[in-house]
């Protein structure tokens, strides 16, 4: 497709998946009014599921894109692929939503393997450097282990192959008895995840989807039977909507879809890859090359690249020095979690906001006719993703709403908007007292 120059039409977060992702042709900006069967507003791992699974349906979209494919959270994050929600089990998502959870609780338990199925349908695997080694979550206290038991319980009784790891076999696989055990899925992973976006775009491009990028989107309206999408340049009129912005939904134009934008909290996530690991030591720490997030509210999450560098992350309070900071407090925690290690050199540190919830729950809601729209990944939107992009694919296509594992609710912007996000990074510091405190389970 012709276009602008790789990467070049919005400055491009630096991050170590920019510097070694294959680059991209751009698609062009919007010019005039156009017409499609289905307009989707965002270029991340939603609107791109969308597009590639309209694509194989026939149905070729117009995706509308401020910046860049993978600008946003999708092309930032760790790359971790986990087919779990951050703290909600299948149970609970019954209890939540009923037959809609049900349906909802099977689709995130089948996200990751799904995801990689995708990747190999589409011989996208190269460019995502994608590993399916499985997902661990170790428990950092006995009392997170009973945690993990009760998990692995859940989403087994689900049909899905979670197993509980001993602190013997926890050891075997991380190279260190730091944990106590914890929930293995073999079905998850770990990709490059701009690598991945670039990668869903290719394959729906392939297709006849049309990816529009530096076009950012200043309104969306009802319009008789259909839908307007107004950029500056100009617009889009389809009978069919998805708006797939999550994070970064007000973070362009504030007043796009504010009612959705204030129901969930962007918190600032950082990213960062150690230099590459020798082979002996390589071979002894993490030798299965897993992906491994504990069970800590103050996360410790790790796993290699395709390079071999340890790719981890973390949190801080407050704004001032926060790169040198975080890059300072993973490498100790790395150190004290793997002692043969050391204290590595962090060659790349980036950061990009995640969609949180209060609950951590995603919202999922429907705009209007053949119009839908989720937010809130916390943390966990790789495989939810593309899945939900596909869901929604279903959704303006026919597919009855019993069928979709789509639970609905209203839009409900959190009161105080405004402040919860300035109070926000004071929630790491609850949940680091939350660690030291031991679970009881009876």
């Amino acid at each position: 497709m012709s276009g602008a120059d790789p990467d070049k039409t919005a400055a491009f977060p630096p991050s170590l998946w920019a510097s070694v992702s294959v680059p991209r042709q751009a698609g062009p900006p919007l010019g005039g009014d156009v017409e499609a069967e289905v307009v989707i507003v965002g270029a991340g791992f939603t609107g791109l599921s969308a597009a590639l699974h309209l694509a194989r349906r026939g149905i070729a979209s117009r995706v509308i894109e401020a910046n860049a494919v993978g600008w946003g959270a999708s092309g930032r994050n760790n790359g971790q692929v986990i087919p779990t929600l951050t703290a909600a089990e299948p149970d609970a998502m019954v209890a939540r939503w009923g037959e809609a959870g049900e349906r909802f609780a099977r689709l995130v338990g089948g996200s990751a393997a799904y995801l990689f199925d995708t990747i190999r349908q589409e011989g996208i695997a190269a460019a995502a450097e994608a590993e399916q080694t499985g997902w661990f979550q170790p428990a950092h206290s006995p009392g997170r282990l009973r945690i993990s038991e009760k998990r692995v319980e859940a989403w087994r009784r689900f049909g899905f192959p979670a197993e509980l790891l001993d602190s013997a076999a926890s050891e075997a696989m991380l190279g260190t008895d730091f944990w106590h055990g914890g929930m293995f899925n073999p079905t998850g992973g770990h990709v490059n995840p701009l690598g991945l976006a670039r990668g869903l775009a290719q394959a729906a491009e392939r297709l006849g989807a049309v990816i529009h990028e530096a076009s950012p989107v200043t309104s969306w309206t009802r319009e008789g039977d259909g839908w307007r999408v107004r950029t500056r340049q100009g617009s889009v009129r389809a009978r069919a909507l998805i708006l797939a912005t999550n994070a970064y939904t007000d973070l362009v134009e504030r007043s796009l879809a504010s009612r959705i934008s204030r129901g969930v909290v962007p918190v600032l996530s950082w990213q960062m890859a150690t230099v590459p690991m020798g082979d002996n030591l390589r071979a002894r720490l993490l030798p299965g090359r897993q992906a491994v997030s504990d069970t800590s509210g103050d996360l410790r999450f790790f796993r290699y690249d395709a390079r071999n560098r340890m790719i981890t992350g973390g949190a801080v309070i407050g704004s001032r020095r926060a790169a040198d900071r975080v890059r300072e407090k993973a490498a100790l925690r790395l150190a004290e979690a793997f002692p043969e290690m050391g204290v590595p050199e962090m060659t790349h540190v980036w950061s990009g906001y995640i969609g949180m919830t209060w609950d951590r729950f995603p919202r999922i809601h429907k705009l209007g006719p053949d119009g839908w729209t989720w937010t809130g990944c916390n943390g966990r939107g790789v495989a939810l993703a593309v899945s939900l992009g596909r869901e929604m694919a279903g959704a303006v296509t026919g597919t009855p709403e019993s069928q979709l594992a789509l639970p609905l609710s209203d839009p409900a912007p959190l009161p105080f908007s405004a402040i919860a996000r300035r109070v926000a990074p004071g929630y790491l510091a609850w949940l680091r007292r939350k660690d030291r405190t031991e679970i009881r389970i009876d």
